[in-house]
């Protein structure tokens, strides 16, 4: 799967539920609230005041690690 800005927070858990160690390193604590579910990365991140190409690219660190 690639993780794009506009993917949904829902989608990017379900692909792999590590994601949500990254997302509340980078200080999105609400991971699991259900009205983020259906927000994009994009969108979560403008909530936070995070950037969300470094965001990404955390997200990206993350799965080639995994690899």
């Amino acid at each position: 799967m690639e993780i794009t800005k506009k993917t949904t927070m829902g989608e990017m858990l379900e692909y792999d539920r590590g994601i949500a160690m990254v997302l509340m390193q980078a200080g999105m604590h609400c991971v699991g609230c259900p009205s983020s579910i259906m927000e994009s990365l994009e969108e979560a991140c403008a909530v936070h005041g995070l950037d969300s190409d470094q965001v990404l690219a955390n997200i990206n660190q993350y799965l080639e690690s995994r690899k």
